[in-house]
């Protein structure tokens, strides 16, 4: 039973990885003509962040997504390095 929980916590960390790296290969590829297809994507979540104001703390919610091609392709490289392993 522990075994698949440790599982699952790898499949996340690969997907992870493949999401940053492959967010940052897309930004990086965007400089070059011929890669800036690999830029190419979508942004979404809270534009503006929430606030919540309790007069002794004041907290800040935001969170915001930004897919490009690299990064699926990121993702599913980790998918098939997972099942590899």
């Amino acid at each position: 039973m522990a075994m698949r929980e440790k599982n699952i916590w790898i499949l996340i960390l690969f997907l992870l990885c493949g999401i940053v790296v492959g967010g940052l290969l897309g930004e990086l590829a965007s400089k070059v003509e011929f890669l800036s297809w690999l830029a190419y994507g979508e942004e979404f979540g809270l534009s503006t962040p929430i606030e919540l104001n309790l007069n002794v703390i004041k907290l800040t919610f935001g969170l915001m997504f930004k897919i490009n091609i690299a990064s699926i392709i990121g993702i599913v490289l980790a998918i098939f390095i997972y099942k590899k392993v």
